[in-house]
């Protein structure tokens, strides 16, 4: 167990440091002239590390460098490669911000990435002659909000649907965004769960084997109007609201390849667009649009209410953003007028 005066004691090393300034050790003062790159390269071979700790540790150190501190410009691949070893130094030096915003930055990425590029870090910072920073701990990862579109992305994948030559394309986009409905229980609807007087749809044997009631709006209730007469065309071989053209009931996997078409249509990447995708996008419209946590919870069949409740985080962010974007505008109006 380290005692107070070790502790005292390295409280005391990283405040010299602090306030003079890192220094190199005495094998690398003579080479503080050198290609960092080189050395450090020349450093882990002398240790046997492989070609792919290699690899690995590079990856991690080069985002190190380039991360950029407030008021920096965002240095070249050439200018990061091609520092010497004392210039490497003041750069990353323990104390002035850099490491942090680097590990923070690490937040969302898996528990054995965030091990690997911190082994790098105290690797280099070691070659160096530093000490790591006591107040820097490995981050915390949170829970992983879902993903949504952005507003214009949204824009762009509706009018891509609208489009569309699949005529599935438009009722589909519509239904997940005004029902909220799982792709499985988007494909498992058939005619005679939807009352279009009533503007709702049973969802029977939902997740969790339970059934709910979904609601929608005329704009769905026009989509499924428009697409009945097509259905009866492809002589439907059940009840499922949508089907195939070859009249079976349309399969999850066929929304993707619908949604990946879309996608590319809109020109915006297939990862982005997926039936949850779209699913993440009602929830937290019917959030930001005033609805309470309990309504968002049946409506999308949540079993536990703390599924649901990450959607404040996301509305959070949103509303950051546009706060943001506001203060930016205004500032731009008066340096206008000034």
């Amino acid at each position: 167990m380290r005692t107070e005066p070790y502790k005292a004691k390295q409280r005391a090393v990283q405040q010299r440091l602090y306030t003079e300034g890192p220094v190199l050790p005495p094998r690398l003062v003579h080479r503080s002239h050198l290609s960092w790159l080189t050395s450090y390269t020349t450093q882990m071979q002398t240790e046997g590390k492989s070609m792919n700790t290699q690899k690995s540790y590079m990856i991690g150190l080069r985002h190190l460098i380039e991360t950029p501190l407030a008021g920096e410009d965002i240095i070249s691949e050439f200018e990061r490669d091609s520092m010497s070893i004392e210039q490497l130094l003041e750069r990353i030096e323990p104390f002035n911000g850099r490491l942090d915003l680097w590990v923070h930055s690490l937040i969302d990425r898996s528990p054995s990435t965030v091990k690997a590029r911190l082994a790098a870090a105290n690797h280099l910072m070691n070659w160096l002659g530093q000490k790591w920073p006591e107040h820097l701990t490995r981050p915390k990862s949170g829970k992983k909000l879902p993903r949504t579109l952005t507003s214009r992305e949204l824009t762009m994948v509706k009018e891509a649907a609208s489009c569309s030559e699949d005529p599935l394309a438009n009722l589909v986009v519509t239904m997940i965004l005004d029902t909220g409905l799982r792709v499985s229980e988007l494909c498992d609807l058939t005619l005679s769960d939807i009352d279009l007087d009533d503007h709702s749809a049973m969802v029977r044997d939902g997740k969790g084997g339970k059934d709910r009631l979904v609601l929608f709006t005329q704009f769905t209730v026009a989509r499924i109007l428009s697409w009945l007469p097509l259905r009866e065309a492809r002589n439907p071989l059940g009840d499922h609201l949508l089907i195939t053209k070859a009249g079976g009931p349309l399969q999850s996997r066929t929304v993707q390849r619908l949604m990946d078409r879309l996608a590319d249509e809109a020109g915006i990447p297939r990862g982005r667009l997926t039936p949850h995708v779209l699913r993440h996008n009602f929830a937290t419209g019917l959030l930001e649009r005033g609805a309470d946590l309990v309504s968002i919870q049946r409506l999308l069949g949540h079993a536990s209410i703390a599924t649901t409740r990450v959607y404040l985080e996301i509305s959070d962010q949103t509303l950051r953003e546009i706060y943001k974007r506001a203060q930016s505008n205004d500032l731009e109006e008066e340096d206008s007028d000034s």
